[in-house]
């Protein structure tokens, strides 16, 4: 996972966003063959770093996340953006592309 550095700005996700940093790559197999970079999935799970402050219902009212900051989550294979903060990289999702906690 991407190091979080002192002088990184903050990150405060909108409405049911949510910021992941996310899981480092297998660098072997099973089998034991090393991967090179260009071979590497990018892995589907990811911790929780930041969670907006909830989905507005119709009424106007905020629903808070489900979600929270410290969770590590399993999320959908093209979910979100990458972002880069300093020499951090996140993802930037919605609540609704977290597929499961563990």
């Amino acid at each position: 996972m991407a190091k979080k550095t002192a002088t990184a700005p903050k990150i405060v996700p909108l409405g049911d966003r949510v910021v992941l940093e996310r899981a480092e790559a297998e660098e072997t197999t099973a089998g034991g063959i090393v991967l090179p970079d260009a071979a590497r999935d990018k892995p589907q799970r990811g911790r929780v770093v930041a969670v907006g402050d909830g989905h507005v219902k119709n009424d106007g009212t905020k629903s808070p996340l489900t979600v929270q900051e410290g969770d590590n989550v399993i999320f959908s294979s093209y979910a979100g953006d990458e972002i880069s903060v300093g020499d951090d990289t996140f993802l930037l999702l919605r609540e609704s592309d977290i597929l499961a906690t563990f």
